[in-house]
């Protein structure tokens, strides 16, 4: 399951920073592109801080707590064997993974780069990609804990190669 958390995890990654580049090159000149009249717009903004722009001054701490999040995530990923928390942790991963990206290399410099917001939800807050599968991840955690489905899948769910009968031996 853990090769399944990196594909996801990658795909987000991918999805992020593509429509990162997409809204770089399309709103750069203040643009902005009305979806759903005034609830859902997509216009640039560049947020050194973390959700609705707190802790702007702190943007090396938001790099310092991302990496951490990839760690944790990567570390408990390695004993997943249940397809959903496969999935929950590959998108908490690749959320982390490419906030952490921006962090580090985008301006105005390494462990103080802005992430790239262009998704406006009705002026309260504006996010991108790695958020919504963020949010959508964390959300799953969260069900997950409450149904108390276990990191390690049961027996029905799937096998993991520990699990599968050896051959000759």
């Amino acid at each position: 399951m853990f090769r399944a958390v990196v594909l996801i995890a990658a795909v987000v990654l991918a999805a992020d920073q593509l429509t990162k580049y997409w809204a770089e090159s399309a709103l750069s000149g203040g643009q902005t592109i009305t979806v759903l009249g005034d609830l859902l717009q997509l216009r640039l903004v560049y947020n050194p801080g973390a959700a609705f722009s707190i802790g702007s001054a702190y943007t090396w701490i938001f790099a310092v707590f991302a990496a951490a999040a990839v760690v944790a995530v990567a570390v408990v990923a390695r004993r997943v064997t249940s397809r959903a928390w496969a999935v929950a942790l590959g998108l908490v991963l690749g959320g982390a993974a490419t906030h952490l990206l921006d962090r580090l290399f985008r301006e105005p410099g390494f462990a103080r780069g802005h992430v790239v917001d262009f998704i406006d939800y009705a002026g309260f807050f504006v996010g991108n990609v790695a958020d919504i599968a963020l949010v959508v991840g964390v959300g799953i955690i969260m069900l997950l804990n409450v149904r108390d489905v276990p990191l390690r899948a049961t027996a029905g769910e799937t096998r993991t190669d520990e699990q599968m009968p050896s051959s000759g031996s």
